[in-house]
């Protein structure tokens, strides 16, 4: 191969579908060091919920203990929440920063924070918890 074909051949890699790109990096990335992750869907107006706060804790007797803060990507997804060998059975909670997502963007809304909470029972497993937003309605389940 020619240096020249060789320069097109790297500019054209560098060109291609970035969803293509980023969901090949994902699917080399096994899951089970990533075993709790998050995606946060506006459905008002079709899009990710980029740069939404997320933060996780866990209850711990009768205190919510917080582990950690993350934000959503461009892609509304966030994961890397804990280590696998911190992940445990537990009682955890994952608040959603909707108020300050809405106020970003000059949408009022009605719920100023969204908090689900699941139980871990698998901690072998992989869990998603993803949201559906809009300014007055949220709905969540468990993903895969």
């Amino acid at each position: 191969m020619s240096f020249a074909s060789l320069r097109l051949q790297v500019i054209a890699n560098h060109l291609g579908d970035p969803l293509e790109v980023t969901t090949k990096a994902a699917s080399k990335s096994t899951m089970s060091d990533n075993p709790l992750t998050s995606h946060v869907l506006d459905t008002a107006t079709g899009q990710p919920a980029a740069n939404m706060r997320i933060v996780l804790h866990k209850l711990q007797g009768d205190t919510w203990q917080e582990i950690t803060t993350k934000n959503t990507n461009c892609d509304g997804r966030a994961g890397y929440f804990i280590p696998k060998e911190a992940f445990t059975q537990g009682t955890y909670k994952m608040l959603f920063d909707t108020g300050a997502y809405f106020k970003k963007l000059a949408v009022k809304g009605f719920y100023p924070y969204v908090e689900i909470v699941f139980v871990i029972e698998n901690p072998g497993e992989h869990y998603h918890v993803p949201l559906l937003i809009s300014p007055y309605g949220y709905s969540t389940y468990r993903g895969s």
